[in-house]
């Protein structure tokens, strides 16, 4: 049986992780920087889009964590020939979901974005970004997929690989296709979307190349035609039913913050598109923390080390602490200049930096919180997991509906996220504390 799980083998899963997260955390970046000279309605649109089509990838998003966990409890075990099967059973689900994803964007992305968003302006601007990101979304659910896999083997240099090459596609293709530079056409906003699009595309085709090179030579059982299982699809499907669903309306709720933030103007909501990027890159490290909290925990449990958990993940988050604070020292030391990075008017740079200091806060109770509930998932309990967070995010609307009808400070509705980690923090370690999680089989 392995020993405990050390500092170095803790930043060797997270580190790569972390600059996995970047992906889109450089497109949003990127996307947002470029867009950002357009003025305060590609700004927006872009924003308000953006995360739209993500609301549908969530789905994809918890299925992979789900397949993870599984690969990962059998990596601790031993049984590393399971892994191409259920990687196999994952491919087929996760291409027949990315079909009806499609199919959804394809046909009623105006009908739904009319319903959601309230300035014109914005809304024609987000019917434009759709109209070319829609068709990566079949990519996208692959890439997670990939993903997981690797996560659950701890094999996560491969997600670095893929970040630096998406990374460079979508800088190069942004800087191309919004301005008209180098011969291409100015396509604004669309070229935004189908710089992404071309960059999810470029990691679909790194990946697939990669492994069918590096794991048909191992004993996963990769790249063999395995006979379909349905106890396995079934126990896949019941492990990670519960995980696409709260990934879903985790997100969805992520949404609707922006939506209620866009019913409080145009410049309210270019503000939030640049505190949105700016938080993805002070939140980047606790997402990858947690993600490896998700397959520690997993595995620590499969190598018959229940006793092990709890220091676990108290490891982890020590570690994450350490990680994100002197980020947000930095970034609290310098907002305005940070903010100008985004946007060239000064008044708008000024109006950011009081919910740049209010999501400083709010990272490190993100860090500690996301920690404490992916080890609640990665017990096996995601059932749990999607009731825990369910209450807590009915809490965080109702939140930040009061806010944004009580105040015309964008900031404060931003606070929202300090009482949602603060809450799932609290009730996650409530819950590894007293509950029979150590029971679950998977």
């Amino acid at each position: 049986m392995k020993a405990k799980i050390t500092n170095k083998e803790i930043w060797s899963i997270a580190l790569p992780i972390m600059l996995g997260n970047m992906a889109q955390t450089i497109i949003n970046f990127t996307d947002t920087a470029f867009l950002g000279r357009l003025g305060v309605i590609a700004l927006g649109a872009s924003m308000l889009a953006g995360l739209f089509y993500f609301v549908f990838t969530t789905i994809a998003t918890g299925f992979a964590i789900g397949i993870q966990i599984i690969i990962a409890r059998r990596f601790g075990e031993g049984k590393h020939g399971r892994i191409g099967v259920i990687f196999q059973h994952g491919s087929i689900f996760v291409f027949l979901l990315g079909l009806i994803l499609f199919s959804i964007l394809y046909f009623f992305s105006d009908i739904l974005l009319l319903k959601l968003i309230d300035s014109p302006n914005i809304y024609e601007a987000s019917l434009e970004y759709i109209k070319y990101r829609q068709f990566g979304i079949i990519f996208v659910c692959f890439n997670f997929l990939y993903r997981g896999l690797y996560v659950g083997i701890s094999n996560t240099k491969v997600i670095t690989y893929s970040t630096i090459i998406m990374a460079v596609v979508n800088i190069i293709l942004d800087y191309c296709l919004i301005f008209g530079n180098f011969g291409f056409p100015e396509m604004g906003i669309g070229g935004a979307a189908l710089a992404s699009f071309c960059a999810e595309v470029s990691a679909f085709v790194f990946f697939t190349v990669y492994s069918y090179v590096n794991l048909r030579k191992k004993d996963f059982g990769m790249f063999k035609v395995h006979p379909m299982e349905s106890e396995l699809m079934k126990r896949i499907l019941k492990l990670a039913t519960p995980t696409m669903v709260q990934k879903l309306f985790s997100f969805g709720i992520w949404f609707i913050f922006f939506i209620l933030i866009e019913k409080m103007g145009e410049t309210a909501t270019g503000i939030s598109s640049i505190v949105r990027s700016i938080y993805m890159i002070l939140i980047t490290p606790c997402f990858a923390f947690a993600t490896t909290t998700n397959t520690l925990v997993s595995r620590t449990i499969g190598e018959g080390h229940p006793d092990q958990v709890f220091s676990t993940i108290n490891k982890i988050s020590k570690n994450c602490i350490l990680c994100t604070v002197p980020i947000i020292i930095l970034i609290s030391i310098i907002p305005e200049q940070v903010a100008r990075i985004y946007t060239d008017d000064i008044e708008l740079a000024r109006l950011v930096i009081p919910s740049v200091y209010v999501i400083c806060i709010g990272t490190i109770f993100q860090g500690i919180g996301n920690a404490y509930f992916e080890a609640v998932s990665g017990t096996g309990n995601t059932s749990a997991a999607l009731y825990l967070e369910a209450a807590i995010l009915v809490i965080y609307v109702v939140f930040i509906w009061m806010m944004t009808h009580v105040t015309t400070e964008v900031q404060w509705v931003w606070t929202a996220e300090i009482v949602y980690g603060v809450l799932l923090g609290i009730v996650c370690f409530i819950y590894m504390k007293f509950a029979k999680w150590n029971k679950k089989r998977i």
